[in-house]
């Protein structure tokens, strides 16, 4: 989530639970939401849910959904686009999902028909198949309302290096080994989905670090580095994206993923730089923040440090070719995402690997943008059953694109047929 869009643009990441109680800055949502305190004797009270974190995250700031109405079984001719799309350009995407999905019984059958399909079957072929094995359902966002908010991510590349020197310095860190993470389902199963991070100090479990705190500590913060930035903003809108690209000075590349988190929410520098009058809205855009950052360098951590969530990355292997390219990173279903054909979905809502008929607009357009999607990926600000982060793919293009996207539209969940979504 880059980042800034054209009218409302202020980036945020995967947000995680919290330890020190922040102050709340005008861009956060009104709507109370609880964080974790400082250790105290007594127990301490559970953080909210915390997000399963995959390639994406969202452009927005993070608002709590609205209760909606359930799902509604469609028709499909009600469908907005459907008999438009090329949906055969969604086939392999499909078969990404259902090496996850064949191991669950509700789709082994259906997974196992796809396949036998082979891997270029033809549009009407896949026509046929979904409407003979699935069933399409309308999603809501809030009481009645049809449409939601979507917005888009993506890849990016960056300059960086093995080693540090005067023009590489800034540490892209792999996970410290002193971060404590703290799945609490295993105790309360009611608890899913709920998480704790932090550090033991003594008998007790301390919030982990903030990025101010990590960036002061220098070479006595623990964690490995794995590469070394050429340009911090840049690294920053990484760790905001999830994954990326590292191009080292031989022309190599280096791919990485998200690996763990350091627990705190995350803090909007663009609304930031726009409070501070340094900044218009329509300025605050990724490549407006950009270009404040690098026309005001003795601010540079100042303004970094703002937001104190930080990411912790893992080396992924370089990617398979296919069709001449190089596959997309591994999104939270843990499968390459498709430029175009994969999304971002809340898995409360959407179950992850399913597939989605989206219809919606271009960036900053009315164009349509009508297509069969994948859900395959999570990001911290895509909450409630209508709402998703469209993946561009790779690179400039691609990330031009998504930080225009600020979109409303509408969702479709298509389930295999006598499966229901879950209330």
């Amino acid at each position: 989530m880059p980042h800034p869009l054209a009218s409302l643009v202020l980036v945020t990441l995967l947000a995680a639970c919290a330890s020190p109680t922040l102050p709340v800055s005008p861009a956060q949502p009104t709507t109370p939401v609880a964080q974790c305190p400082p250790p105290v004797a007594a127990p301490a009270p559970v953080c909210p849910p915390c997000p399963v974190c995959g390639a994406s995250s969202s452009p927005l700031v993070q608002t709590a959904p609205p209760a909606a109405l359930p799902p509604r079984l469609a028709q499909w001719q009600e469908i907005d686009g459907w008999a438009e799309d090329q949906l055969s350009a969604a086939w392999p995407a499909l078969l990404k999902s259902c090496e996850r999905l064949a191991r669950q019984p509700q789709w082994t059958t259906t997974c196992n028909t796809a396949a036998t399909l082979g891997r270029q079957p033809g549009e009407q072929a896949v026509r046929e198949f979904f409407r003979a094995h699935f069933s399409p359902w309308q999603l809501f966002a809030g009481s009645r309302e049809a449409r939601g908010l979507v917005t888009g991510y993506y890849e990016p590349l960056i300059a960086g290096s093995r080693t540090a020197d005067a023009e590489y310095r800034w540490p892209i860190h792999g996970t410290p080994p002193d971060l404590i993470n703290v799945e609490l389902a295993g105790l309360h199963p009611e608890l899913k989905g709920l998480r704790l991070r932090g550090r033991l100090v003594g008998n007790k479990l301390l919030p982990y670090s903030s990025r101010a705190e990590l960036s002061s500590a220098g070479e006595d913060f623990p964690a490995p580095v794995l590469l070394w930035a050429k340009d911090p903003i840049d690294l920053f809108f990484l760790q905001v994206q999830g994954s990326g690209r590292v191009e080292l000075p031989d022309g190599s590349r280096v791919r990485i993923g998200y690996a763990e988190h350091n627990g705190h929410p995350y803090q909007s520098i663009g609304r930031w730089l726009v409070d501070q009058q340094q900044l218009t809205l329509d300025q605050a855009s990724m490549e407006g923040i950009k270009q404040w950052a690098r026309s005001n360098p003795t601010r540079l951590q100042e303004l970094l440090n703002v937001n104190p969530a930080y990411v912790f990355f893992r080396e992924l292997p370089s990617g398979n070719q296919r069709d001449g390219e190089e596959e997309g990173p591994i999104g939270a279903l843990g499968v390459p995402l498709s430029s175009g054909r994969s999304i971002a979905v809340d898995p409360q809502h959407v179950p992850l690997g399913a597939p989605v008929f989206l219809s919606t607009t271009e960036p900053l357009s009315e164009r349509p943008l009508r297509r069969l999607v994948l859900a395959q990926d999570t990001g911290g600000a895509i909450k409630g059953a209508l709402r998703a982060d469209f993946f561009w793919g790779f690179g400039d293009q691609a990330g031009r694109q998504a930080g225009r996207m600020r979109q409303q539209g509408q969702m479709w969940l298509l389930l295999p047929q006598g499966m229901t979504p879950e209330q």
